[in-house]
């Protein structure tokens, strides 16, 4: 396979560093002639690092985007219309109507387009299904997430855009439902334009999950739970540990009681999600396949977003039938 990968920012040189592992032929491209440099020195041959991608496009299968949201649009139409493959790295694009036009795009050119929705391949994602769908959860009554931690804001989209989002698609993926409608206050303590702070409820067709991201928080959070009628996951992405709490509240003549049932815990084991996520993409290029995460997945991602943010803004309620 021989795949460019066009941004060699932070997250870049994670996909740099898998690319090799994975074997492909790989080209670089940055604006950067310091991060050119860089690839080099990690092994990216002299004349396959390039300041233009389009200097690449004749030589690859596909592209790997790992850029500013706001490229997005612009890069993959390039890409696509020459006939090429594409990896994009969530968010899909910066604003919902780029999103639906690169949607066009991607039909209009028949090539496959994988969006970067990366907790959906976390081992401890796995093991979230088994347990959903092994029954012993029960009817799921609501979720929460938390993706928060003292870091340096992204400056390209807002946190709800940036890391939100992740929940948005997981419980979007693990409950197998579409959001239908967000109650969301985002706010910007740092006065830069972009929320910072974000507190949203999503409803999936009658389950509400609630949604905490931000940059404030002391320490590092990646974590959830889902509560069910029967038992209760709690699940921590950083640790890889899932425990199963089977608690249930006991109607009695005293009225109802809540006896702690058992729990145990599991250790979620596999690959790095970011390798899987690439051998997923590079697979679907292979074969012809359907991508792992499709466009249509990154739209109804982005339509959480724009809602959540049109929900602070009006202070409401917003359906996210309401955006069309």
């Amino acid at each position: 396979m021989k795949l460019l990968l066009v941004g060699l920012g932070r997250w870049g040189e994670k996909h740099l560093r898998v690319l090799q592992e994975l074997g492909v032929e790989l080209w670089v491209a940055d604006l950067s002639a310091e991060r050119r440099a860089f690839a080099v020195k990690a092994g990216v041959e002299p004349a396959r690092a390039v300041e233009d991608f389009s200097q690449a496009l004749p030589h690859v299968d596909a592209v790997d985007l790992v850029t500013p949201a706001d490229t997005h649009l612009a890069l993959a139409r390039a890409c696509l219309e020459a006939g090429r493959h594409c990896f994009v790295e969530k968010p899909l694009t910066l604003t919902l109507a780029d999103g639906r036009e690169l949607a066009r795009v991607v039909r209009a050119a028949g090539r496959i387009l994988q969006v970067g929705h990366i907790f959906r391949f976390h081992p401890v994602t796995a093991v979230l299904q088994a347990e959903l769908a092994g029954g012993a959860v029960g009817p799921v009554r609501y979720a929460t997430g938390r993706f928060a931690g003292f870091k340096r804001p992204r400056t390209d989209v807002g946190v709800t855009q940036t890391d939100a989002i992740h929940y948005f698609d997981l419980f979007a993926h693990l409950l197998g439902r579409r959001p239908t409608a967000v109650t969301a206050t985002l706010s910007d303590h740092l006065g830069r334009g972009l929320d910072d702070c974000s507190f949203a409820t999503v409803e999936y067709d009658g389950v509400r999950v609630f949604v905490e991201a931000g940059y404030f928080a002391p320490g590092t959070y990646r974590d959830c739970v889902i509560v069910g009628a029967r038992a209760t996951l709690s699940a921590d992405f950083g640790s890889s540990e899932i425990t199963v709490h089977e608690n249930r509240h006991v109607q009695g003549p005293g009225g109802w009681q809540a006896p702690e049932g058992p729990r145990r815990t599991v250790k979620a084991a596999g690959p790095e999600p970011l390798r899987r996520e690439l051998e997923l993409f590079l697979d679907a290029v292979a074969r012809g396949g359907p991508p792992a995460v499709g466009v249509d997945a990154g739209l109804v991602a982005l339509e959480t977003v724009e809602a959540a943010r049109l929900s602070s803004r009006l202070g409401r309620r917003v359906a996210l039938a309401e955006l069309d």
